[in-house]
């Protein structure tokens, strides 16, 4: 899928008027600090405010509550987690003047660092057993009004109509793909109690200092459910023999996975895949998730 189109738009007149009238009145020392914009992300606009603080902007109504389910979930999960998150420190209301800008918005912490993203694959190897770790102390059972997501998560078979459609689309090596998708689809589903899922941890919201991870970013799609969704990280980070020990870490110390979980997660992977089309902004990780899907399959 392209990026989707904004339905409001979002420059620095906006964010300083947000500032001016939502954040002022509760922290004056940071109403005021510099801005710039440092993303036009999926959901959201995203500007560094001063050197240790983001704003988080909806761009688009079907985000609009992805900041209210980060607001209110990542300052809990934050105490436990061994790495850095965007801690919240203030949820903005959204204006309600004939124009003003619709939707809530964040100011959270920033996480210094840099993404993984940009971290050369084969340099990597530093990232396996903290991630694995991060994940460990993240995926225990959820609360029970923990957010519900419609695309991470959930049973596989709920997204066949949808990954069938995008992998017969694929531009790439499509056989790995549709065989990965229809591995998870035969394997037994989860049957577990939902688990906390960070719900997007694809190696642009992995933060790292020195090719150690040090922060998990963009908690918009937290939720409850499979941790399958959140190890196909498996295949979009990391190279097969970093993927061996990832896999390792993880299943050698009493992780709450069920026998097929990473059969599942391939199949994530490969919905991954094949939702980025030519131009969007995480092609590249789409098509380095389909390499890692066509060497698994030998």
């Amino acid at each position: 899928m392209p990026t989707p189109d904004a339905d409001v738009r979002v420059d620095e007149t906006v964010v300083r008027r947000l500032l001016a009238t939502g954040l002022a009145p509760h922290h004056p020392d940071l109403a005021a600090l510099p801005l710039r914009r440092v993303a036009t992300g999926w959901d959201n606009e995203v500007w560094r405010l001063g050197a240790d603080h983001v704003v988080r902007l909806p761009r688009r109504a079907l985000a609009a509550d992805l900041v209210v389910h980060e607001a209110r979930w990542v300052g809990l999960l934050a105490p436990t987690l061994p790495v850095a998150v965007p801690e919240p420190v203030h949820l903005g209301a959204p204006e309600t003047t004939d124009g003003g800008y619709p939707y809530p918005w964040l100011v959270a912490r920033w996480v210094p660092g840099e993404d993984v993203a940009r971290l050369p694959v084969p340099e990597r190897g530093g990232l396996v057993d903290d991630l694995a770790d991060a994940f460990r102390v993240l995926h225990r059972p959820a609360a029970e009004d923990a957010p519900v997501n419609l695309f991470r998560g959930r049973p596989v078979r709920d997204r066949d109509d949808a990954v069938r459609a995008r992998i017969l689309a694929w531009d790439g090596p499509r056989e790995p793909l549709r065989a990965a998708w229809e591995a998870g689809l035969a394997a037994p589903p989860y049957d577990g109690p939902p688990l906390w899922l960070h719900g997007d941890p694809h190696p642009t919201n992995l933060v790292q200092s020195g090719g150690r991870l040090s922060g998990l970013v963009d908690w918009g799609d937290v939720t409850g459910g499979d941790p399958a969704s959140d190890l196909a990280t498996a295949w979009f980070s990391f190279d097969p023999q970093q993927r061996r020990a990832f896999r390792a870490r993880l299943d050698a110390d009493g992780t709450p996975y069920d026998p097929h979980v990473w059969t599942r997660a391939a199949a994530w992977a490969a919905a991954f895949a094949a939702a980025m089309e030519p131009g969007s902004p995480h092609r590249g990780v789409a098509e380095h998730t389909a390499r890692q899907l066509v060497l698994d399959a030998g």
